[in-house]
């Protein structure tokens, strides 16, 4: 099992990572995964530090109850990681970005259809915007999970996006993918109104998914 301190580890990299990869910039932004050790609680990045000038050590642990130890104050959002937690037995990481491409759609309340294959991804035939709420607030954490039934992604209305994985590789994975079609919907967007795969397609995408790669 891994240890918190090697999961603080982790979840700075996967924070720097974010920057690396050009989808998150400065200290916007955060990262957390479910506690190593089973108990409840999770550990969060930081609120208002830049992740290449912070230790594992400034990674904060949580608990479900939105307490914590030490003068390191959690990331703002820590309420939709909490309760991201609390609704999804399989999310272990979330990773929330401004990332250019999904924030500059979810500035304009866009859901992303099927315009791709690819969106079956997410869980279902569409990626959500959740609707508009004050960030750090309960509201904003009720929006996210309205915007994540039966999805593992969604876009925050004129904020940016938020995934969930069974771990902190996969949310990374999921974080670049879902940037990755939003870009790819931008430009579509530029030429005319892409035309979304039809229902019933969409359905024998995400039951292939099923076994999709190495399980």
């Amino acid at each position: 099992m891994e240890t918190e301190s090697q999961l603080s580890t982790d979840v700075l990299s996967t924070a720097r990572a974010l920057n690396a990869l050009g989808i998150n910039r400065g200290s916007s932004g955060n990262v957390s995964a479910r506690r190593a050790d089973g108990t409840a609680g999770f550990l969060i990045t930081p609120t208002g530090l830049a992740y290449d000038e912070i230790n594992p050590e400034d990674i904060v642990s949580m608990s479900m109850e939105g307490s914590w130890p030490g003068v390191r104050k959690p990331s703002s959002e820590w309420r939709f990681h909490r309760d991201i937690y609390s609704a999804f037995s399989k999310a272990g990481a979330v990773v929330h970005t401004h990332s250019p491409f999904a924030t500059s759609l979810a500035c304009m309340d866009c859901t992303i259809p099927a315009f791709h294959y690819m969106i079956a991804r997410f869980g279902g035939n569409d990626v959500r915007c959740a609707r508009y709420a004050t960030f750090g607030t309960q509201e904003l954490s009720d929006a996210v999970l309205a915007a994540l039934e039966d999805r593992n992604a969604c876009l925050l209305a004129h904020h940016g996006m938020v995934v969930y994985g069974r771990d902190l590789k996969q949310a990374l994975a999921l974080a670049l993918e879902l940037e990755t079609l939003c870009e790819q919907y931008w430009r579509a967007l530029q030429i005319g109104t892409p035309r979304p795969l039809p229902d019933d397609e969409m359905q024998r995408i995400l039951a292939k998914f099923g076994s999709y790669g190495q399980q």
